[in-house]
């Protein structure tokens, strides 16, 4: 990715609760600056911008790659992470969130909070006197999206003229896509069943972003039209943490979004095949896909750590 002109990434001390709050061109330079991050990584480079910074890492939800990639990255940055699970604070006992804010404000230098209510981290960012970052929300996972153009980006080189399609649920993965994508000029389609598909406020925002980067934004219930020349295809599980009794009924639901061979013969023939993690194989996706040459979902997974770096880095600095 070549450097933007005239461009600026100002986030010092802002919130992260979507990506909506970021415009283009800073969604492109985090990208750029989560590259420059990796390859020092890689070079064995000791870059600690965050020394002396804590970040307080709130869990409603369990997690492997938010908790570990956040963790990891505080300390490759110089800094320290502190754990906090949501059941042993006094918000499990009835703490109200601005109190909590309040207090964590007095302790830590940022908060990465992973729960259930969108809400809950608005109030949360709200009260606090210093920057939020939504980990996982049911509404967005935009530290996820991050990542995801970082992989898009490495693989493709570029971000703009490309096709995402996302097969399966419109959920907090998909609106977090829908964002990113339409915002950089990525054409993306998504296909739900239509029960299952994404928020309509969320879709009408994006397709205000896509008018404005010239990409577009295709909302259906046929995998079949989102996938047809797709250079990425990308899904989630169908049956998402809290949901787990309507897994029969999602299982059903979802019957035939399955990303596998038959569906893949119809993208391009580079397709990516990209899914957030952790994956269901035998439903959202096949083995032969999911551990096929076209998957990138580990590599994706590690790109959590150096997008969130960048991200860190840019608030916390």
């Amino acid at each position: 990715m070549t450097a933007l002109q005239h461009a600026e990434l100002n986030l010092a001390g802002k919130d992260l609760l979507t990506l909506a709050e970021l415009e283009s061109h800073e969604i492109r330079l985090l990208v750029e600056k989560a590259v420059a991050l990796k390859e020092k990584t890689a070079q064995k480079q000791i870059v600690q911008p965050l020394k002396g910074k804590i970040l307080g890492m709130i869990f409603d939800k369990s997690s492997t790659r938010t908790r570990v990639s956040f963790e990891v990255g505080m300390i490759q940055l110089g800094g320290n992470a502190l754990f906090l699970n949501g059941n042993d604070l006094q918000l499990g006992r009835g703490e109200t969130i601005a109190d909590t804010a309040r207090v964590l404000s007095q302790y830590v230098d940022g908060i990465m909070i992973r729960t259930f209510s969108h809400q809950s981290v608005e109030e949360l960012a709200k009260y606090a006197d210093i920057p939020v970052i939504n980990g996982l929300t049911d509404l967005y996972h935009p530290c996820q999206a991050l990542a995801d153009l970082l992989t898009i980006h490495e693989h493709k080189g570029k971000l703009e003229g490309l096709k995402l399609a996302y097969i399966g649920d419109g959920n907090n993965v998909a609106h977090s896509l829908m964002i990113a994508c339409s915002k950089v000029g990525i054409d993306v389609a998504i296909a739900a069943p239509e029960e299952y598909a994404p928020d309509e406020t969320v879709t009408a925002q994006c397709k205000e972003y896509a008018e404005q980067s010239g990409a577009k934004l295709i909302i259906t219930d046929s995998p079949y039209e989102a996938a047809k020349n797709a250079d990425i295809l990308y899904t989630d599980v169908w049956t998402s943490m809290g949901q787990e009794n309507e897994n029969q009924e999602r299982l059903r639901d979802f019957h035939g979004y399955q990303v596998n061979e038959e569906l893949a013969a119809i993208a391009n023939e580079d397709f990516l095949f990209m899914h957030c993690l952790p994956a269901h194989r035998g439903e959202e996706v096949s083995s032969a896909i999911i551990d096929g040459a076209h998957s990138v979902v580990f590599q994706q997974a590690g790109n959590r750590l150096h997008a969130q770096k960048a991200l860190l880095v840019e608030i916390l600095k």
